[in-house]
């Protein structure tokens, strides 16, 4: 190593011991003149010798990237959402539900839930290889070029790292930084922000890298997520983060009881308001990872994770008039449309009123003053209406009858909260709303297609409904309006790239109401072709594991309409992909058909995860809990007594990892 490389060696670790000491543990040991100094010193020396270059020094942090389009990545490890809870009576069923599930006692862990912007960020061998949003769970934008400018963020990790793994946090902007950024604006004529999260999401979509390290981001980390990881608990990740150079938030807590996770809500409940960032509630986490895995997840949730909200914040203002909506379903949504009023750092004007029931139990009415607040501080809603301040000429809100976009007479079925317009096919905000969920980004992803574009091409006259998008020309969407010679090209590649779309995700795609991505996938799955799918008879469909009878007549109402048998029919001719593929058919058996299956304790040659997609590809059901029609229970090491004395009980066959990969040979 020459003399010159070890100084810029030397540099580099200086300048990020002292970066880690002043923006994780806020307890600077240099002057900031000095800092610039030795930054200035280190960028001379590597200007000096290029060949030294490397993309994780410290003065990179400046960024200067600039990116144009953020690609999009999938997660190698789902980031999930969290299911909310607002009483304690939520978190007490919740405790009820996991120790049916688990064996021995559980500890929680308490942590604080801040308002920012979700993040993954990818390690390998100690150094920062990626960072991408959380987009819809399943994948996201790479937004690396300007997580790097985020000087909490480590560009390399200190101590004894994995080889591979995820963090996951969130991006926030505090308070001060906000405060200041809008005094800078301001200053400027500018509009000042509204509210820190919005501008620290935004902030990450920014394309000139340069632009975001001005601002004043801090990044948050709580989870980690890998193999060999090297730690049993959620307590000793966070602390092993903390190790590697992590900013990780000191007030988290390990409870072991529920009365102390609500000590830990009702003390932050009140002090929160004291802490540099905004916070919306506590995440109760299970502490024991194998019980994490053993608790596993809901479609949308992790089951052993709770998010507690704090009380949302409530403002009074007049209701100026009803409004109606119709959505893509044919759904008629009441509108109350308010005047203006700020309300946890937004301008709200529009609040949802649900339904006709929901009108007639607040008895809410035109001219009323009403209390609003953003249920989980993200959609407001009406709660209450002042009855004092009531004008003497109020008389009654009268639901509509008829469709506000076509006029058809509503319907309103039996059981059902809403009101539908019927005209299916004629009533332009349907038409709309079914091709606007085709492409989106869960169903079809159509790169080029947005929402505006859809409205365009309806109104234009150019497509009628999802089908004829296959049918598109560059010259018939040239002459829409913002349509540039570029655009149209990539509009017509993303439609005809859209044909690879597997099955599952372009079933969810053509809208069978109540059929969303979990059912579609149980559908797909079972049935493995839309041809098959379409002569399901009610008594087939309810024998599908979890379709119940809405699903199935709304199954069989959609197939029964030839205008969109019509549409499948050309769907198919166009070369979509209407059954599974080769490869996924080619890892998919009936030999655990009907059978229930219950996975527990830790295992070798697969991961749980992994052992239960086996099950699942091979026709069979996997249960958390044991029950008198559980047909196996497939125990690795560490499995708990009680699990194994209820299957003893209940006669139930106990086999190893190894005896449940001969089954399915």
């Amino acid at each position: 190593m020459t003399r010159e490389e070890a100084q810029i060696n030397e540099l580099r670790d200086e300048l990020r011991t002292h970066n880690y000491n002043y923006y994780v543990l806020d307890t600077p040991t240099i002057e900031d003149y000095e800092f610039d100094m030795k930054l200035k010193q280190l960028q001379a020396l590597e200007e000096a010798h290029p060949e030294f270059y490397d993309p994780n020094s410290p003065t990179l942090r400046v960024g200067g990237q600039v990116t144009k389009n953020f690609e999009t990545v999938v997660h190698e490890h789902r980031m999930y959402s969290l299911d909310n809870s607002y009483s304690k009576d939520d978190l007490l069923d919740w405790e009820k539900r996991i120790k049916k599930i688990v064996d021995g006692p559980v500890e929680f862990v308490c942590e604080l839930k801040y308002d920012g912007a979700s993040m993954s960020l990818t390690y390998e061998n100690g150094t920062l290889v990626r960072a991408v949003t959380r987009g819809d769970g399943t994948q996201g934008d790479d937004v690396t070029a300007n997580v790097k400018t985020i000087r909490s963020v480590p560009l390399q990790l200190k101590g004894d790292y994995p080889e591979k793994f995820d963090i996951r946090g969130e991006i926030v902007l505090p308070f001060e930084g906000f405060n200041a950024m809008n005094e800078e604006r301001i200053a400027a004529g500018e509009e000042p922000y509204r509210n820190p999260r919005n501008t620290a999401s935004g902030s990450l979509k920014l394309q000139d890298s340069a632009e975001v390290a001005k601002r004043p981001l801090e990044c948050l980390l709580y989870s980690m997520k890998g193999r060999a990881l090297g730690f049993e608990t959620q307590f000793e990740g966070l602390e092993k983060a903390r190790q590697l150079g992590f900013k990780v938030p000191e007030a988290s807590k390990l409870a072991r009881s529920i009365d102390e996770v609500l000590e830990f809500v009702n003390y932050w409940d009140v002090h929160r308001h004291d802490l540099p960032y905004e916070t919306d509630g506590v995440v109760i986490k299970v502490n024991n990872l194998q019980q994490q895995e053993e608790l596993g997840y809901t479609a949308k949730a992790p089951r052993w994770a709770m998010a507690y909200k704090f009380k949302a914040e409530q403002v009074s203002t007049r209701l100026n008039e009803i409004t109606y909506q119709v959505g893509r379903t044919g759904a008629i949504t009441p509108v109350a449309n308010l005047e203006p009023v700020e309300l946890a750092g937004t301008t709200v004007k529009r609040a949802s009123l649900h339904n006709a029931d929901q009108i007639e139990k607040l008895d809410i009415r035109v001219g009323d003053e009403v209390y609003v607040e953003k249920g989980g501080e993200i959609i407001p809603k009406i709660i209450a209406v002042d009855l004092s301040k009531r004008p003497e000429n109020s008389t009654p809100t009268q639901y509509i009858t008829h469709c506000p976009e076509c006029e058809t007479e509503l319907i309103r079925q039996e059981g059902d909260a809403k009101h539908y317009c019927p005209n299916y096919n004629g009533c332009k905000p349907q038409v709309i709303g079914r091709i606007q969920h085709f492409i989106s980004r869960k169903a079809m992803d159509i790169e080029g297609l947005g929402g505006e574009t859809v409205a365009l091409l309806v109104n234009e006259g150019l497509i009628q409904n999802y089908s004829d998008l296959y049918t598109l020309t560059k010259d018939d969407v040239l002459p829409l309006e913002r349509m540039a010679d570029k655009s149209a090209e990539n509009l017509i590649t993303g439609i005809e790239a859209s044909k690879t779309i597997p099955f599952e995700r372009v079933l969810f795609a053509i809208g069978i109401r109540y059929v969303g991505e979990t059912v579609a996938k149980k559908l797909a799955k079972h049935y493995k072709s839309i041809d098959a799918l379409s002569q399901a008879t009610m008594e087939d469909l309810v024998a599908v594991d979890e379709i119940g009878d809405r699903i199935a007549e709304s199954v069989i109402e959609f197939f029964s309409s030839e205008a969109n048998r019509v549409i499948i029919n050309r769907l198919q001719q166009y070369g979509l992909q209407l059954e599974l593929s080769a490869d996924t058919l080619a890892n998919q058996t009936d030999k655990l058909q009907g059978l229930s299956i219950v996975v527990s304790g830790v295992f070798h040659s697969v991961s749980r995860t992994e052992l239960k997609q086996l099950i699942e590809n091979n026709g069979g059901k996997v249960s958390s809990s044991i029950s008198s029609k559980t047909n196996y229970l497939v125990a690795g090491d560490k499995m708990g007594p009680s699990k194994r004395t209820k299957a003893e009980n209940l006669q139930i066959p106990i086999i190893s990892e190894q005896e449940f990969l001969d089954l399915i040979k």
